[in-house]
């Protein structure tokens, strides 16, 4: 065998041998590929999972602050509302005049008067517009009692004693404030029913 021919054979050899290795190469090289691809799709998932779960979050929690921003805004509304009622019934109270009013302050003040002994000097407190009347309720009374103050109120009386510690507040404005508290639960049902 010729020189050439072994020289030759070695190259053939190494050409095969390069052939398989770049095969072998190329091989490793797309394994390698699309392991990476795989490995970038699963990526790009879970990307996308984490953004849609991101978006999902704030969806939420943008849903849950105009959901709040709505009721918040109804119980101001409701506030307006009650308020707005809680005006008008304090206007009708004192705009009672006549023999209504004369009714309702002799029975208030009956009532404040008996939490007092008979021998207590009373001073009596009302609205200013109510002095006369008071006054002269007053002296239909078994008890020595006078005109006191003016109060800023609806109506009705204060009454109160030198000798005793008592203070009875028998104004339109106490009874009414008794009476809103008592029923705002059910004021509240009627004026907004759902």
């Amino acid at each position: 065998m010729s020189l050439d021919t072994v020289v030759e054979d070695i190259r053939d050899e190494a050409r095969a041998r390069a052939e398989e290795i770049r095969a072998e190469a190329d091989e490793e090289a797309e394994a390698i590929l699309a392991e990476a691809e795989a490995d970038a799709e699963d990526i790009r998932a879970e990307r996308a999972a984490e953004v849609e779960s991101t978006i999902e979050q704030e969806r939420e929690q943008q849903l849950s602050s105009a959901k709040l921003e709505a009721k918040q805004a109804r119980l101001e509304a409701r506030r307006n509302v009650l308020g707005d009622v809680r005006n008008d019934v304090e206007d009708e109270i004192a705009a009672i005049e006549g023999d209504r009013r004369e009714d309702l302050t002799r029975e208030l003040l009956t009532a404040a008067v008996e939490e007092f002994d008979t021998d207590d000097d009373l001073l009596v407190h009302g609205r200013a517009e109510d002095e006369d009347l008071i006054e002269s309720l007053l002296e239909e009374l078994d008890h020595d009692g006078s005109f006191g103050d003016a109060r800023d109120c609806l109506g009705g009386v204060v009454v109160e004693s030198d000798t005793s510690r008592v203070r009875v507040n028998n104004t339109f404005d106490s009874i009414l404030d008794d009476v809103w508290e008592s029923n705002l639960g059910e004021i509240s049902d009627s004026l907004f029913e759902q």
